[in-house]
């Protein structure tokens, strides 16, 4: 039998995620009482029940004791009880947005508070997140993204990424962005802005890329910054690092960030040993 406990901050995905896995044929309980966790895990596991995948869902709730449902699930792990957990993460800002959003009140806000309700919360979830198999996190990640993901490890049974990589782009002139890891600045690059039949395009279309990419400065820049990262990423994933952020910038975000966040991206995305994704911040903005 597969045994998944699904937990993570609130607002995290959890509740997603467990619709995702029940598409998949896992059997999912969502907000049992602590007291009946070790009592359903022994029912479940019984010879001759028929079910093979079950997910159960754990989350922070003002009524009752999350550091008790940590303790219950170490001890089973002692007991010999084999299960897997997933901690479903984001960063604070979009937590709290994705609150302050859906109008919804956090468990453990006081006076709503919702800063307050996902700082404690974040205290609170250290530990089992610390020990946790697989960590994801939604900060930037569309549901089709995240659904691939969950078929990846718990349907194909594929090798678990543990580093979340995002190659970004963006513009200067609205801002660096905030979860950034490394920030790379293109500006040192002609810029395709002043080219009257570039204008208009982006670096995702062919004639700025060519523009873009005309320049030996541009190849050498991604050689640099390839061997930058091949050095950098297996320490990170040494020292447990679950996300890293590449920005490139340029003054727009549209032409020389784009076109070389394209191109880094199609150079790391078929290492194997991360996941990566691509996401453009400002190409769309006017």
């Amino acid at each position: 039998m597969r045994f998944v406990v699904v937990t993570g901050m609130s607002g995290g995905g959890k509740r997603t995620v467990l619709k995702m896995l029940e598409d998949t044929g896992f059997y999912c309980v969502d907000n049992l009482p602590v007291s009946l966790i070790e009592k359903f895990m022994e029912l479940i596991s019984m010879p001759n029940s028929e079910i093979s995948k079950v997910a159960l869902g754990l989350d922070v709730r003002s009524d009752q004791s999350f550091e008790e449902a940590t303790r219950i699930l170490y001890q089973l792990r002692e007991k010999g009880h084999a299960f897997e957990i997933l901690f479903m993460d984001a960063d604070e800002n979009v937590l709290i947005n994705r609150y302050k959003e859906s109008r919804r009140v956090h468990p453990l806000a006081a006076d709503d508070r919702v800063e307050e309700g996902v700082h404690k919360e974040r205290k609170i979830m250290e530990e089992i997140r610390k020990n946790a198999d697989y960590v994801i996190d939604t900060s930037h990640l569309l549901t089709r993204e995240l659904k691939e993901e969950l078929d990846r490890i718990f349907v194909q049974n594929e090798e678990y990424n543990s580093l979340m990589v995002t190659v970004m782009s963006f513009g200067f002139k609205r801002g660096i962005p905030v979860d950034a890891d490394l920030v790379l600045d293109v500006r040192f690059l002609p810029n395709p802005f002043y080219i009257e039949e570039l204008k208009h395009q982006t670096g995702n279309d062919k004639a700025v890329q060519d523009y873009v990419m005309s320049y030996p400065e541009a190849e050498e820049f991604l050689d640099k910054l390839t061997d930058m990262l091949q050095f950098l990423i297996p320490n990170y994933i040494k020292e447990g690092k679950y996300r890293l952020v590449i920005a490139i910038g340029c003054t727009g975000g549209k032409h020389r960030s784009v076109t070389l966040a394209n191109e880094l991206y199609g150079r790391m995305k078929d290492q194997g040993h991360y996941g990566i994704k691509l996401y453009h911040r400002d190409m769309e903005r006017e």
